[in-house]
Formats: C-alpha cells, structure tokens, sequence
C-alpha cells in the first residue's frame, strides 16, 4: 500500500551530522547516567543528582517526555514552539560543528534536510494542553528532573529530524498527537464517544 502526503504535512528542517552527533552524546551520556544510578552520595546510595537506583525505569521518564515534547516542538509549523526549535536547533548544529572543528580539524556536512512531520489543527490542541500544564506545574518538579526534561527536549530536536529510527518515533508521536486531538474534538467537545 502507497500513501502520498501532501507537503503541507512536513515541515522542513536541516540537520548537520556534527547537531546529530550532539544530540547522539547527550542521549549517551543521560543512558550512561541511568544505567549507572545517582552519584552515589548521601543516604541510601541516591545521589543529589535525582539519578537513583542503576537501572531504574521510572528515572528515564523525565528524559522520555522531554524528547516527545523535543519532536512536537520540531513538529510544529510556526509559532513561538516552532521558531524555539529552530533555534535550539541552530544553536546544536552550531556548537556540534565547532567541536567537531575543533576536535577532528573536519567540519560537519548536512544529514539531510528533512521533513518532519507536522502536526494539525488537532495535534495543537495537545500541545498547547501540554504547555500550559507544565507553565502551570513548573515549580512542584525537583531540578534534576527539569534538567533531564529540558536535555530530553534538545536530544529529541536533534535527533527527530534524522531518518531510520528516529524518523519512525518522530511520526508516530506526532501521528499520536494528531489522533488524541482528533479524539477529543470529536468525543469530548462534542459528547460524541
């Protein structure tokens, strides 16, 4: 079965292997965080880093949810989200390319110019949902976990724009979005389920 997609589904973005690479050691160095545990420090053996037991799964969710909120920000067309994300998205190319530079002597070539998925008039009722409660519970979440969050957020922005596997999580948050919105125009708003 063959599907064409319209291109106003997509939303173009440019991703240098150098802003790959980055977003690649920010998701290596948090996984290594998290198979290892906390630091080790204090009562218990939990670091002050929030990191806790080795291999605990609960530890990872603020890093999860910081990359699904890094891809619908990609996802987004326009707006203060969008324009956030390409900034965020420069600025990883930029500080990835000069240490590579630096690093190797080489400089970073485009990964491709990608098109993300993009979401619809239903997939923004979700993400402004979401924003708005995080505006709104910004100050009961510990520090460490707004860090993961907010390294969650640029890995998912870097790595969203790529292919292979990154690109197949990338469409199914936003096609995940796209539905719940759709979901709860048609069911809630309308009393329709």
């Amino acid at each position: 079965m063959s599907t064409t997609l319209a291109a106003s589904q997509y939303t173009t973005t440019t991703i240098s292997t150098a802003g790959f690479a980055l977003g690649l050691a920010l998701l290596g160095s948090e996984l290594w965080r998290w198979h290892k545990g906390g630091a080790g420090k204090g009562k218990g053996g939990k670091g002050d880093d929030g990191g806790g037991a080795a291999k605990d799964p609960k530890a990872l969710i603020p890093l999860g949810f910081g990359m699904i909120c890094g891809i619908l920000m990609i996802a987004c067309p326009a707006g203060l989200l969008g324009g956030l994300a390409g900034l965020l998205r420069f600025g990883g190319n930029t500080v990835g390319d000069m240490a590579m530079h630096w690093l190797t002597g080489a400089r970073s070539n485009t990964l491709g110019t990608a098109a993300a998925p993009r979401i619809d008039q239903y997939g923004a009722i979700v993400v402004t949902a979401a924003v708005v409660v995080l505006w709104l519970l910004r100050k009961t979440f510990a520090k460490a976990i707004r860090g993961k969050w907010k390294k969650g957020v640029l890995i998912g922005i870097l790595l969203s724009v790529s292919t292979g596997v990154a690109a197949i999580v990338a469409q199914q948050v936003v096609d995940g979005a796209n539905g719940i919105g759709a979901w709860a125009i048609t069911g809630i708003a309308t009393g329709t389920l």
